[in-house]
């Protein structure tokens, strides 16, 4: 028999708000390839998962400039510009997060996020401080998949990981959570997500 859910937990990125570093870069990089070419070699998506690990801006830019300084003004404007790569929330994952919240269910945050750029989003986006809590990777130096920042959020919330439900966008984290012990779901949309968490006997 399977354990009751007794603990819900949300990514954040592409499940409750969009993320899309093309949109401020489309106008500051109008020519598609060379613009998906400087996210292929400059400001590539390993560089950016450093910043969620922890690594300051200005040590991020730094490394990049000092490789690349005719690129300069394009590397500080992924940060920058960083607002405009967040533009809204998706309402639907929103309102089955707070209804959950409002039913008396246990709803925690864990996301790679940069610590600055985190407290950025709350601020425009004030349902993210309606959950009991969140994990930043930027705040405690690990990063999802890592089996470490799992046991991290478990031990800070308490958590019973055969009771929790952790859902996200990324199938390597939904994997990673997995392999913790969590029970997990890969996030596509809202529609497939109740009835993700409805087989795990969660209904919203």
């Amino acid at each position: 028999m399977t354990t009751e859910i007794k603990h819900i937990v949300f990514d954040i990125g592409k499940v409750l708000i969009h993320y899309d570093p093309n949109l401020p870069f489309a106008r500051l990089i109008p020519d598609e390839a060379e613009r998906n070419w400087f996210f292929a070699n400059i400001c590539t998506h390993d560089w950016n998962v450093e910043q969620d690990r922890g690594r300051t801006w200005a040590e991020a830019e730094a490394l990049l400039i000092e490789a690349h300084p005719t690129r300069e003004e394009h590397i500080r404007a992924f940060r920058k510009y960083w607002h405009e790569m967040v533009p809204h929330a998706y309402e639907e994952s929103v309102a089955i997060m707070e209804g959950l919240i409002e039913e008396g269910r246990d709803v925690t945050m864990l996301t790679n996020f940069a610590s600055d750029t985190f407290r950025e989003a709350q601020v425009r986006f004030p349902f993210l401080t309606k959950p009991r809590g969140v994990t930043v990777s930027g705040d405690v130096g690990l990063i999802k998949p890592d089996i470490a920042i799992y046991e991290t959020h478990t031990k800070s919330f308490g958590l019973d990981p055969a009771a929790t439900i952790f859902i996200d966008d990324a199938p390597a984290n939904v994997e990673g959570a997995k392999a913790f012990g969590w029970n997990a779901v890969l996030f596509s949309g809202t529609d497939k997500l109740r009835s993700d968490l409805a087989a795990h006997g969660v209904t919203v």
